[in-house]
């Protein structure tokens, strides 16, 4: 143990730049074997596959937490896994959403991926514009906290007492827009975004599925970015703990989708860890310190009750 921790305090620090490349280069490589390795061809994926592309999605999570435990310490390390799990489960709640927009617009399960891969693409993008906007905010106007707090105590209270909108996806307001600003084509045309058709281009189902996906993460990220930056402020940890969370989203929602309906206490479950962190950081001002490795478990702890409690309400009983 004594050598051990002497590996984790004894050494080089790395200069923040060098971890920004170092997680850039990873980021590049997992987008590279996504598109050109695991799905060279629009192919429906099995469970077998999916399971384990999201296994592999954790661990290298997991690993990146290890990795900056070595470099930053401990509180850091649990504040990068506390985000990472409240991004994850957040996003988690995205797979209800996705479902319902594949299946209001008839998306073959083989052409899914492609949506998905460059919606996470572009998630990428407005992440880092809203996490850079969110941070210098923060750094210029501290007392914003309060406001993302109060924010997020309101969006947890709504989550569990809002009711389900079963408005289907082509009688949505969104879509309407699309339709008269855009020439919109209602068939699938294999794996294209658009077609040219008598000097037309026309959006086909996957693009218009690419935009409500797109716009949903926006409207997502409005919840879960103010939920990270209330953890920490370390711009690092936030866009980080962000984008290995929804890099695996994909796998996951191919591994959950068949059985989303399942998690009837998965919102529940995110609206009560939205509360938590919500009311954090009033705390202090009543002599309660919530250190990051009891901040962790309770997350986890809120998010495994959820989910154990699911399914043990879902159970299909057994065919005797």
């Amino acid at each position: 143990m004594e050598k051990l921790h002497e590996i984790f305090t004894n050494h080089f620090i790395m200069p923040t730049y060098m971890m920004w490349i170092i997680f850039g280069v990873i980021v590049c490589v997992l987008l590279f074997l996504d598109l050109c390795v695991f799905h060279k061809k629009d192919e429906e994926p099995t469970i077998s596959e999916t399971f384990k592309l999201s296994a592999f999605y954790i661990i290298i999570a997991l690993i990146f937490g290890v990795f900056i435990i070595y470099e930053h310490g401990t509180q850091d390390g649990m504040l990068y896994y506390t985000g990472y799990l409240v991004e994850k489960s957040l996003s988690m709640d995205n797979i209800f959403v996705i479902s319902l927009i594949f299946s209001s617009l008839n998306i073959p399960t083989k052409y899914q991926h492609r949506v998905l891969f460059w919606g996470i693409l572009g998630a990428i993008v407005m992440r880092a514009l809203m996490i850079g906007i969110g941070a210098q905010l923060v750094s210029r106007f501290h007392w914003i906290l309060y406001i993302f707090s109060l924010f997020l105590l309101y969006t947890g209270i709504k989550m569990v007492a809002q009711k389900e909108d079963d408005t289907p996806l082509t009688e949505t307001k969104l879509y309407q827009f699309i339709r008269r600003k855009f020439n919109v084509t209602k068939r699938i045309h294999n794996e294209h975004f658009f077609i040219h058709r008598q000097g037309k281009y026309f959006i086909t189902p996957l693009f218009f599925a690419l935009l409500v996906i797109e716009t949903m993460d926006v409207i997502f990220a409005v919840d879960s970015i103010p939920a990270i930056f209330l953890i920490t402020q370390d711009v690092f940890i936030v866009y980080t703990s962000n984008i290995f969370a929804i890099l695996g989203l994909r796998s996951l929602y191919f591994l959950l989708a068949a059985a989303v309906n399942r998690f009837v206490y998965l919102k529940p479950a995110l609206a009560v860890i939205l509360i938590f962190i919500g009311t954090k950081i009033f705390l202090p001002h009543i002599g309660i310190n919530i250190e990051a490795v009891h901040s962790l478990s309770i997350t986890f702890g809120i998010l495994f009750i959820g989910i154990f409690a699911s399914l043990i309400k879902t159970k299909q009983p057994q065919v005797k």
